[in-house]
């Protein structure tokens, strides 16, 4: 406490011209000019709640995609755990039975394995279409919220002499439709590769359901 009492306090002299240097960097700043423009000012709150609808609909989208992808996993973990059961319930039924016998039925759990494999590689490919679907939604909301994102930094930087009648603008990749021909298969390919691997995975099923019941 003493020390505190014996303290001194030293003040900085600061001249007129200093002061109204520094009154005047504030009276000129941007953000001062927005907070006296009606105009600007309106337009940068409008452009902050939209920034911020922005990010709650990316957070939202992302969240859905999260969804979809532990959906689609869950259904090629029953796919393969089917498939699984499938098998080895084959394979004990064929032990210690007349080849004969279980070799002209083979049709009947062939034809379930196949039924069983379209319709989850039918489940998935739904899943997928949802999920490609919701990305590219994503892809589209970050794009403008990037776009809006520069307008609200140049209307900061800008102040009152900022274009009011300026837009945020996205801006678009100009592709050939030569490039887009060629790539577009192959993009098919690896968006929908889940559902193509499932149904291959179901032809070879078909095949060796009548390898296991009637041999070569």
């Amino acid at each position: 406490m003493a020390d505190m009492k014996d303290a001194h306090v030293v003040e900085i002299p600061v001249d007129e011209e200093h002061k109204q240097k520094l009154s005047c960097a504030i009276q000129h700043h941007p953000l001062m000019e927005i907070s006296q423009s009606p105009g600007h000012l309106l337009l940068l709150k409008l452009w902050q709640r939209e920034e911020d609808l922005f990010g709650r609909r990316i957070s939202l989208k992302e969240t859905r995609m999260d969804s979809i992808k532990r959906e689609i996993f869950q259904i090629c973990c029953f796919f393969l755990t089917f498939h699984g059961f499938f098998f080895t319930i084959l394979f004990t039924s064929s032990v210690g039975t007349k080849e004969h016998h279980t070799c002209q039925k083979w049709w009947i759990p062939s034809l379930v394995s196949v039924s069983t494999s379209l319709v989850l590689s039918f489940l998935v490919q739904v899943k997928l279409y949802r999920y490609w679907k919701v990305w590219n939604q994503l892809q589209r909301e970050k794009v403008g919220n990037r776009a809006l994102t520069r307008c609200i930094q140049e209307l900061r930087m800008k102040g009152a002499s900022f274009d009011l009648n300026k837009e945020p603008r996205t801006g678009k990749r100009i592709k050939s439709s030569s490039v887009e021909i060629k790539w577009k298969p192959l993009t098919w390919c690896s968006q929908n590769l889940i559902t193509v691997c499932l149904v291959c995975f179901s032809g070879l099923a078909f095949a060796a359901s009548k390898f296991i019941l009637c041999g070569f």
